[in-house]
C-alpha cells in the first residue's frame, strides 16, 4: 500500500533498509512501556469487546482512513509530504520523516491501542513494537478489494460507520468507461524503465477504469513485485494507444523523451501521452489521491485519438 518508480522506488528501498538497522533507544523504549498502566497489550482484533480508542498510522493512507473513520482517535502520523500538506493532521506528532525509520521511542509514549503499517516497509519496526506489547497491523493494499476489506475491517475496530467512505468508493468506480478500451502502458525511470502488470496498485486501477494495460499479464525480471522491466524495442513493439509517466521529483521519466525510440510511438504522434502523481496511480497515498487518479483515468480513456 500501499510508493516503486525510479528515484522514488529507491528511496522506499532507503525506507527499508534504515527500517532493519539497529534501534539505539531501545532502554528508552523499554522504560516507556514499563511506566504505562491498564494498557491492552493484545493483538487488536475486529471483534474485540471494546473499540480502539488511540491509533497510531505509519502510512499516509491509513492515516486518512483512521482520521476519516474516527478523527479523534488518530494520535500519531507518518511525517509524509501528503500528511504534511493536510491540515486535518496539523496538530498530530510525526513519529516518522520520509527517509527515517518510525521513532519506537515517540510511538510508545503515546500509548496506542494499535499501530498500523505497511507490509515490507515498516516490518522490524512492527515486530519491535509487538516485542513491546504494543499492538500492530501490517497492510497491503495493492487492489481495490484490498483497500475496501482494510476500510471494512478498520471500521469495526474503531467502531465508526464505513459507509460514507464506501459511497466514495463507489463514485469513484462509477467513474470507469464503458464501450471500447484502449491499450494502456504505465511507464517511470529510464533505468530502468519499470510498468505495473496486473499484481499491482496501478494495474488494478487500470484493469477497474477499464483499460486494456499492456502490462497486465507480462512477468519479468524486476526488484519490486507487481512491476516489469521493459526494453525500448519492447515498448515499439507494443506501441500503446495512451501513455502514463508517472512523476517524480528528479523528473527521471522525461528522460525517455530525449530516447530515439520515442518519437516513433503512436501515442506520441497523435499527442496521447498523459502525466499522472505517484501518488493515486502508483501509491494510493489518499482517499482524495485515489478519486483524482479516477477521474483522470476517466478522462484519459475518453479522448479520442
Amino acid at each position: 500500500m500501499q510508493r516503486l518508480f525510479l528515484p522514488v522506488l529507491l528511496t522506499l528501498s532507503l525506507l527499508l533498509a534504515s527500517c532493519q538497522s539497529p534501534n539505539a533507544e531501545a532502554p528508552a523504549i523499554e522504560d516507556a512501556v514499563a511506566n504505562t498502566t491498564d494498557r491492552d497489550t493484545a493483538q487488536a482484533a475486529p471483534d474485540q469487546a471494546e473499540t480502539l480508542q488511540r491509533v497510531v498510522a505509519l502510512t499516509s493512507l491509513t492515516a486518512d482512513l483512521v482520521q476519516t473513520l474516527a478523527p479523534n482517535k488518530l494520535v500519531g502520523v507518518p511525517g509524509s509530504s501528503l500528511v504534511r500538506s493536510d491540515d486535518r493532521f496539523k496538530d498530530l506528532p510525526s513519529v516518522s520523516e520520509e527517509r527515517v525509520p518510525p521513532n519506537l521511542e515517540t510511538i510508545v509514549s503515546l500509548q496506542p491501542d494499535l499501530v498500523i503499517g505497511a507490509v515490507g516497509f515498516h516490518d522490524q519496526a512492527l515486530q519491535k513494537l509487538t516485542d513491546l506489547k504494543v499492538p500492530t497491523l501490517a497492510v497491503e493494499v495493492d487492489s481495490w478489494e484490498a483497500l475496501e476489506r482494510l476500510t471494512l475491517d478498520l471500521a469495526s475496530r474503531l467502531g465508526a460507520d464505513a459507509q460514507p467512505l464506501q459511497s466514495r468508493y463507489q463514485a469513484c468506480l462509477n467513474a470507469q468507461t464503458n464501450g471500447a478500451k484502449p491499450s494502456v502502458l504505465v511507464l517511470s525511470g529510464q533505468a530502468p524503465i519499470l510498468a505495473p502488470n496486473k499484481s499491482s496498485w496501478a494495474g488494478n486501477m487500470l484493469e477497474v477504469a477499464g483499460a486494456q494495460n499492456i502490462a497486465a499479464e507480462l512477468q519479468g525480471e524486476s526488484p519490486f513485485e507487481g512491476y516489469i522491466t521493459l526494453s525500448p524495442e519492447k515498448i515499439l513493439q507494443a506501441d500503446p494507444e495512451r501513455i502514463i509517466l508517472i512523476e517524480t521529483p528528479d523528473g527521471a521519466v522525461d528522460g525517455l523523451k530525449n530516447q530515439g525510440f520515442w518519437q516513433q510511438l503512436s501515442a506520441v504522434q497523435q499527442d496521447q501521452v498523459y502525466s499522472f502523481d505517484y501518488y493515486g496511480l502508483v501509491n494510493p497515498g489518499s482517499i482524495g489521491s485515489i478519486e483524482t487518479a479516477c477521474q483522470q483515468l476517466k478522462q484519459l480513456l475518453l479522448r479520442e485519438t
